[in-house]
């Protein structure tokens, strides 16, 4: 059991070295990392599609990077945008890791990025423990998935910065108790902002591109109390950043995923690269990541 904990130790602390570099370097060259997180069928990449037009309508130079077990068909959505669009086939692998994005980025993020969107893999439970590099970490859930969906997954909503409901057009079709909702958001993750969006709708449409480039301007973001409480217990290894480092059952991969780049006009790059030598499968169910007790990322 020792070796099990200190191989998993050792392996969490290169992702967590990876992330680091990865934050400083792309701080460096103006670039900050939104990394969002949600279940499948969230409507995540119906919302950062409006995002990403809405950006490119302001001439803000954004990208955005979609991570799937298969299909490209999220990118083919997002590249409609007319923004700099880069899918990653994941084989099954249920989340990214900091190395593996970093490998991802360089040669195609355009060097005048300034916020980079990263679409995780539709899971709760596995992108949970992994610190991306991002400066903004942020959970979607639908009106539909229930006012309970914080207390199921409290590591993903209680290591949030920010808190993002989306599909509020059909809320009360749906029975929605949104004051039940912000309850159990404020048990798990005390004072984090949650706004109410409708991609289709139009409601808070802009506060996601709003809170990412607050954030690399240098705002303050939220500090959840359960990233803080894990620092201060010491769990495992030290965290010496006020961003704080995602972990969890972390593996080591090989060479890169399958990737294609998207544009206007929908342009493939194929590659032949995999990324990975295991597969994780997809969700484990409620909040196994939280059994880890590792912090995600925190704000600078």
């Amino acid at each position: 059991m020792c070796r099990v904990v200190d191989l998993r130790q050792a392996v969490l602390a290169k992702n967590d070295d990876a992330a680091q570099a990865l934050r400083i370097g792309l701080t460096a060259r103006g670039t900050t990392v939104v990394n969002l997180l949600s279940s499948p069928g969230s409507g995540k990449t119906a919302l950062l599609e409006r995002e990403l037009l809405l950006a490119h309508e302001r001439s803000v130079p954004v990208a955005a990077l979609t991570a799937d077990l298969a299909t490209e068909n999220d990118a083919l959505r997002l590249a409609r945008s007319g923004v700099p669009v880069k899918q990653v086939l994941t084989d099954g692998l249920c989340h990214l890791e900091a190395g593996m994005l970093g490998r991802h980025l360089d040669g195609w993020l355009p060097e005048d990025t300034r916020i980079l969107f990263v679409e995780n893999v539709g899971n709760l439970v596995c992108p949970a423990s992994y610190d991306l590099g991002e400066s903004l970490r942020v959970v979607l859930a639908s009106v539909t998935e229930g006012e309970d969906k914080p207390l199921k997954y409290p590591t993903a909503f209680g290591l949030a910065q920010l808190v993002v409901v989306t599909k509020t057009d059909i809320a009360q079709a749906v029975e929605f108790d949104e004051a039940a909702f912000r309850a159990n958001v404020e048990r798990v993750n005390p004072g984090v902002e949650i706004v109410m969006t409708s991609a289709r709708g139009g409601e808070g449409l802009g506060l996601l591109l709003d809170r990412a480039l607050a954030a690399g301007d240098g705002a303050g973001t939220h500090t959840p109390v359960m990233a803080g409480r894990q620092q201060a217990q010491g769990h495992d290894h030290d965290h010496d950043h006020l961003h704080g480092h995602g972990h969890g059952h972390g593996h080591d991969h090989g060479a890169d995923h399958h990737h294609h780049h998207h544009g206007t006009g929908h342009a493939h790059a194929h590659g032949t690269d995999h990324d990975h030598d295991h597969d994780h499968g997809p969700d484990h169910g409620p909040d196994h990541a939280g059994a880890h007790g590792r912090p995600a990322a925190q704000p600078r």
